[in-house]
């Protein structure tokens, strides 16, 4: 493999930064592949931000990411909707991130009558409006969720999160989302084709088995766990699928990105 050149994807959250602090070794490991030019996205299944904002939080970090370097689960699910309906109507519960994305491919959001609901995350769920796209979803509305993860960080602990909202939604109305996120691979397919990659020569780092790796090996990618976010070595274990190679970090690639997969 030493002769291919790779294009990457890989996860934020846990692998390039922990909340607000970098993860050691990511800067030199994007500095590496710019100097390499290699292509690579970094994505996240989180929907609150936009690209910009990513970008802003990242350069905090002292990570210099452009934003059409990243890929999140709103810009997924917009180029979903935006394929299987166009110019078609939302109601949305979300924020900038996904509302922006929708506005951008041609949508109108709307609590009349629209054609989907779109449940994204946000830190202020409202009663009300999920008691709205419950009742749009009865009469008819098609439900998409961004992506299934049940809780997301905060400083004082876990939050409930579009996963969990969606449950609730979906136990009121008898009715399961379409969620376009990892580990769903159509998140890494619509990666793949806003890179304008090929999966037989990218490969995706993360830090879940259950979202990175498992999206990344059902779209035919080559896998890195990273050790520095959610699971260890002995979680992955448990898993029937294996990432191609596990490492402790991302620092561990610096040196390594045009062979990834070669001795150490």
């Amino acid at each position: 493999m030493s002769d291919q050149r790779w294009s990457y994807l890989t996860d934020m959250d846990g692998v390039l930064v922990h909340e607000e602090h970098l993860v050691p070794g990511a800067d030199e490991f994007l500095a590496e592949l710019r100097a390499g030019d290699a292509a690579f996205l970094v994505l996240t299944n989180n929907s609150i931000y936009t690209p910009r904002d990513l970008r802003a939080r990242l350069l905090r970090t002292g990570l210099d990411v452009p934003e059409e370097a990243i890929w999140t689960s709103a810009l997924a699910t917009a180029k979903f909707l935006q394929a299987q309906r166009p110019n078609g109507s939302a109601y949305v519960i979300g924020e900038a991130g996904l509302t922006t994305a929708l506005h951008e491919v041609g949508y109108v959001l709307t609590d009349s009558d629209p054609d989907y609901v779109v449940l994204g995350e946000t830190r202020t769920y409202s009663f009300t409006a999920i008691t709205r796209a419950i009742r749009l979803i009865e009469r008819g509305a098609r439900f998409i969720a961004t992506n299934p993860d049940p809780t997301g960080p905060s400083r004082e602990g876990i939050l409930p999160a579009t996963g969990s909202i969606a449950a609730l939604i979906e136990r009121a109305t008898g009715k399961s989302p379409y969620y376009v996120g990892k580990p769903n691979p159509l998140m890494m397919r619509s990666a793949l084709r806003a890179l304008g990659a090929h999966s037989e020569h990218t490969l995706m780092i993360g830090d879940r088995m259950d979202t990175d790796v498992h999206s990344g090996i059902e779209a035919g990618l080559q896998t890195i766990l990273v050790l520095s976010g959610i699971s260890t070595r002995e979680t992955a274990e448990r898993y029937p699928f294996r990432p191609t190679l596990v490492v402790d970090s991302i620092a561990d690639l610096v040196g390594r990105t045009k062979d990834p997969f070669g001795a150490a």
